[in-house]
This record gives structure tokens, sequence and C-alpha cells, in this order.
């Protein structure tokens, strides 16, 4: 299977692909409001678009992609049919040549980059692909997006788990939370976290506030930073309410019912992902008060959540 697998590599994923949209005003205020992004050099004039949005321009929208190459298409089937029919995206990496600037007229080409040996995670057992994108604005090279995903066929789960249990792993009966990914950039926040604190992020040039924790400060490049103590005290910017799949969990009973998922604006202006808790899902409003309180969700895990305030 791997043999047949790898012979794919170096085949071309996409030719000839033309972005739907040019790189326009209207999609560069939209990322940087969703971002909270507030760069001078994303407005006015002489404005570029952030170098992140190089995939948003490629992408194919509702309607899908209309480029893609036999090559792909049979990759993917020869995949789904050894039984390896699920997939999870896993990472990318995005090297950026030149801005981007409304008016640029966006093309590209993919190729299939690398397929991997059958590698088992916890998610189940399957193989690495891995596509490089090069992007090019008005015919020049722009930048190089790599996208790698695991088909896989998922683990099997424990009889008698609920759907949506993280991997089957129960304790006492009740699904578990999947556990964040701790590493040398976030740890100091899960120790906060440990400590009942909800630490933030200072830039030590600048003094700029910043979260989720990063190595280094967007605002001036600075790589020495301290933390200040967040007050607890924030509103719902915007959220959803999850339905499906259902994920035990996370709902406020056993029975896998809708959650409550926000976005939620502190008071020291920076923002941040967490549960609403306290209020029934459909009650749950932009701009509700929220306060900051620790969910001990099993023996092994807390989180920072947020109670909403009604009225």
């Amino acid at each position: 299977m791997y043999e047949r697998l790898k012979a794919y590599e170096g085949r071309a994923a996409a030719t000839a692909g033309v972005g739907k949209d040019l790189v326009n005003e209207p999609m560069i205020r939209h990322w940087c409001e969703a971002m909270g992004d507030t760069n001078p050099a994303y407005a006015g004039p002489a404005e570029i678009a952030p170098p992140t949005m190089l995939q948003a321009w490629t992408m194919g929208g509702l309607s899908g992609h209309s480029d893609r190459s036999g090559a792909y298409d049979e990759l993917f089937a020869l995949l789904d049919g050894a039984g390896y029919t699920s997939v999870v995206a896993t990472d990318c990496e995005q090297e950026y040549l030149r801005p981007l600037r409304p008016g640029d007229r966006i093309t590209f080409d993919a190729v299939i980059e690398s397929v991997s040996e059958r590698k088992t995670t916890r998610l189940g057992t399957g193989y690495f692909v891995t596509t490089r994108m090069d992007v090019r604005a008005a015919g020049e090279p722009a930048g190089t997006h790599r996208f790698r995903i695991l088909k896989y066929t998922p683990a099997a789960v424990r009889r008698g788990a609920k759907p949506g249990g993280s991997a089957g792993v129960k304790e006492g009966g009740r699904s578990l939370r999947p556990r964040p990914v701790i590493n040398r950039d976030n740890a100091g926040f899960w120790q906060g976290v440990a400590e009942h604190k909800l630490l933030i992020q200072r830039c030590g040039e600048c003094a700029t506030l910043r979260f989720p924790w990063l190595p280094g400060c967007n605002e001036c490049g600075c790589q020495e930073w301290d933390t200040v103590e967040a007050s607890g005290e924030g509103t719902v910017f915007s959220y959803v309410v999850m339905h499906h799949p259902p994920f035990p969990a996370f709902a406020a009973s056993d029975d896998a019912g809708p959650y409550a998922v926000a976005l939620i604006e502190l008071a020291e202006g920076v923002r941040m992902v967490s549960n609403v808790v306290g209020v029934p899902y459909d009650k749950v409003r932009t701009g509700m008060p929220v306060r900051l309180e620790f969910l001990c969700t099993d023996p092994e895990l807390e989180l920072p959540v947020f109670r909403g305030r009604e009225g």
C-alpha cells in the first residue's frame, strides 16, 4: 500500500488554479476584524493584505475546487478504498515572498509533496499527506503554502462509550475532555490556570498585551515579555452553539445536548475562546457580561470558563 501511495509524490494536485476573487479591501477588513489585528499596514491607501491570508485567496468556497488534478482524486480514492476514510488537518507551513495588495490576481499550482509511512495516532491509523501550493500574484511568486492532513481509519471505541467521547476515554462513566497541548510557549499560561490565575502576556518593549500566548510580539517583534493577571471581567464578543457532533464531556449534562462556545473579550482588550456556563445555551447573547471562573472537568483537568449574567 505504501509503495502505491509513494508513486503519487511529485504529481500535480492542482494546475493553473485561479483565485475566485482579486485581493480586495473588504476581505482584508473582515479578516482583521475577526483576528483583532489593528496593524496600520492593513488599511489606508498603501495597504497590504495580512501575510497569513495567503491561503484565503486560493480557497474554493462552498462551490468547491474545479482545478484539482486527476492524480489528487486518485490518491484519495485509493486511501478511501483501503478503509482510510476519515480525515483531519494537522498543520500548515507558509513562506511569504512578496506582499499582496488589493487588485492582485492570484494564481497557483499545487503538488503532492509527500506521503508518510503508515502511522498510528490516538485518532487512528493512517497516512499523512502533504501538498505544497506555490502562489503567484500578478504572475510573480508570492508565497508557498504547505498543508498536511491525516487520512486514517478511526481507532476502535470501547464498547459502551458514547459517541463523541475523546477516543472513548472515560472516567467514572463520564466522557473526558481532550487534554490541552502544553509546550514551551504556553506552559506559563497553564501554570497560571493551576493557580487559578488567567495570565496575559505583555510585551517587554511596547507593553502590548497578547493572547493566545506567542513567543514574540506581533506589534514590534520583541521576544521579551512578562505577564499581567486578568481581572476576570469580560463580555461575549461572538458565539456559536454546538449541536453536532454530540460530545457529552462539553455539555452541561450527560445527555450530550447543545453547548455554547464564545469568543470572550476580556476587560484588558484581548480575546479568548472558552465555554459560557451558568446560563442556558439559548440565552447566550453577544455583549453578555461574563465573569471568569475555573471549572474542574475531571480529577486531572481544570479549565478557565466564563459564567454568563443574564440581563
